[in-house]
């Protein structure tokens, strides 16, 4: 925790400066305070001098105005830190999980990171805060406050030492006992929050199959699991509050019952005996704002670990360090004897991968689910990184290009379309900031999306909701074509992009395509054998291998797991044809 401090809050130091001098000078303060009421008690009031208490409470309100002050502009300059640290840390860990590549997301996990860049940071936030408002002045009044009260008296001493005792133990014991249940509780907010996700993701099959009195069951249960534990450490949080004051209390009782012997025999004033009383009460006040950091400082400790582990986890897709910034091919895609596996997986996922995708032709990969399909286009964008082999595009392995010059030649349509908040406009404009209204249109016109989106209330300004829940899966797919249209890639990357669309649909969409992609190189990974029997060649994947290269036609005769994928498809007539 200490290091994620000192990295994100090096640029504050001349607030921290500030804070700490307003600190002093308010501790100071209240230091004073009691030492001058009992001047006037001992002085003023017992000896009737009215001009000495005017002049003496004049002092203790300057002293107090000093002691205000220093407090309000402390509390000011920490809560500023407080904010721009979090603002800092948020955006951190935002960049950081921007640069994962498929597998480290996986490994953390959405819900996760979403608690970490949240919840987590709050965590630390409030720390960061409560230590500006206290980080001098609770260790300064408690040892100033030992200092001033023996000066008032030595012969109570003994009190003083025996409630920091007191207290000091009963603190540590419920520190120990709340730091592994802050722990679970950050890890069960985890759990929570990817219930809820999945639940609300989720919701159109969770009523198909009538399930929603078993899925809030099941939130029911996370939902309880984190509330009985935020409860058994609420509980023992609530148990410091009233620990302190009862030895507090105690502790003044002690003091006023003793005191008042020393008075009767002539070693202690009554002034002397009130400063005493405020000293110990500064003193145990000292020991509960530490105790406020202790309360905080678990789970900020815990929090900090979580975001640690996320700051410090590097991309398994890592940039090159002298990147190539030019390339003489265009369009061109060649995956070279390519193989990939998941982290701890018995076997890989591809295995020899080999075949060229060349401008103006049209490559298509069918398969059976699980084939690896998905894979292997994830691997032209670095999604992933082949475990052996090269992908090149434009005569360059993916690894040594220049990420944006890589990124700038792919045009991908993923398998799940996804449209973010905002409008038609902003979402295609995403492929391309600077394109006009006109080029916007084309590019729906192409992707068969131009008529549904006149029909819309505001044309191309018509809202998008999060995730395009506001349209069909189908209109999903075509605004997400048009999209990458819209950038005008090198290569298209069509990942069983048409799987919502009717077969006249996509028979239109095709068409359109074939002149608008006529100058590129166009992967295709798609189920339907009509979308892809006019491709220049197609690659089917059995378990990872290229089992057929070729024509339709060359495959029907040659590829038995092709022919079996048209014959389940398509009447013996229509295959013949």
């Amino acid at each position: 925790m200490i290091r994620l401090l000192g990295r994100f809050l090096r640029p504050y130091w001349p607030q921290i400066v500030a804070i700490i001098l307003l600190q002093f000078a308010q501790a100071t303060a209240a230091l004073f305070l009691p030492s001058l009421n009992a001047s006037i008690i001992d002085n003023g009031v017992a000896t009737g001098d009215t001009g000495y208490i005017w002049r003496m409470g004049a002092v203790m309100l300057g002293v107090s105005l000093l002691q205000i002050g220093g407090q309000v502009g402390a509390t000011w300059f920490g809560a500023r830190t407080a904010m721009s640290f979090g603002r800092d840390l948020r955006q951190a860990i935002f960049d950081r999980a921007l640069s994962f590549s498929a597998k480290e997301v996986n490994s953390f996990g959405a819900p996760s990171l979403i608690t970490r860049n949240t919840n987590d940071v709050q965590q630390l936030q409030m720390m960061v805060l409560m230590t500006a408002i206290m980080i001098v002045a609770a260790p300064l009044m408690m040892i100033g406050g030992v200092f001033m009260a023996l000066r008032e008296d030595v012969g109570l001493s003994w009190l003083i030492l025996v409630a920091v005792i007191v207290l000091g133990t009963i603190i540590g014991i419920l520190i120990v006992q709340m730091t592994p249940l802050f722990k679970s509780m950050q890890g069960k907010i985890d759990t929570l929050n990817r219930v809820l996700r999945e639940q609300i993701a989720g919701l159109r099959v969770i009523r198909a199959f009538i399930r929603e009195p078993t899925e809030a069951v099941r939130f029911d249960a996370a939902n309880h699991d984190l509330a009985d534990t935020a409860i058994r450490a609420g509980r023992r949080m609530m148990t410091m509050f009233p620990s302190v004051f009862f030895v507090m209390n105690l502790s003044s009782i002690a003091i006023i019952w003793f005191g008042s012997f020393r008075i009767a025999d002539g070693h202690l004033q009554v002034g002397q005996l009130t400063a005493y009383l405020a000293y110990i009460a500064q003193i145990l006040m000292s020991v509960m704002m530490a105790t406020m950091m202790v309360m905080i400082a678990p789970r900020a400790a815990v929090a900090a670990d979580r975001i640690n582990a996320v700051l410090d986890t590097s991309s398994s897709v890592v940039p090159p360090a002298e990147p190539v910034t030019a390339v003489t091919l265009h369009g061109e895609l060649a995956f070279d004897n390519v193989s990939f596996a998941y982290p701890g997986a018995d076997e890989p996922v591809l295995s020899g991968v080999s075949f060229t995708a060349r401008p103006g032709e049209i490559t298509a990969i069918i398969g059976s689910t699980g084939a690896g399909k998905t894979t292997l286009v994830n691997l032209i964008p670095r999604l992933f990184d082949a475990t052996e082999g090269a992908v090149r595009v434009d005569g360059v392995d993916v690894r040594d290009l220049d990420p944006d010059l890589l990124w700038g030649q792919i045009g991908l349509v993923p398998q799940r379309a996804y449209l973010f908040s905002g409008t038609v406009a902003s979402n295609l404009r995403m492929g391309n900031p600077d394109a006009s209204d006109a080029e916007l249109w084309q590019a729906l016109e192409v992707a068969q999306a131009r008529d549904f989106v006149e029909r819309m209330p505001d044309g191309l300004d018509s809202a998008i909701s999060q995730g395009g829940t506001n349209v069909s899966g189908g209109q999903r797919q075509r605004l997400a074509i048009a999209r990458a249209l819209v950038r005008r890639p090198e290569i298209y990357v069509f990942d069983d992009s048409f799987s919502a669309l009717d077969v006249s649909t996509d028979a239109a969409l095709r068409a359109a395509l074939a002149t608008e992609t006529a100058d590129a190189a166009v992967i295709v990974v798609a189920q339907r054998v009509s979308t892809i029997r006019n491709a220049e060649q197609i690659i089917v994947l059995e378990d990872g291998r290229i089992v057929g290269l070729g024509t339709h036609d060359e495959l029907l005769s040659s590829c038995p797991t092709y022919a079996e994928i048209v014959e389940s498809q398509f009447r013996a007539s229509e295959v013949a044809a």
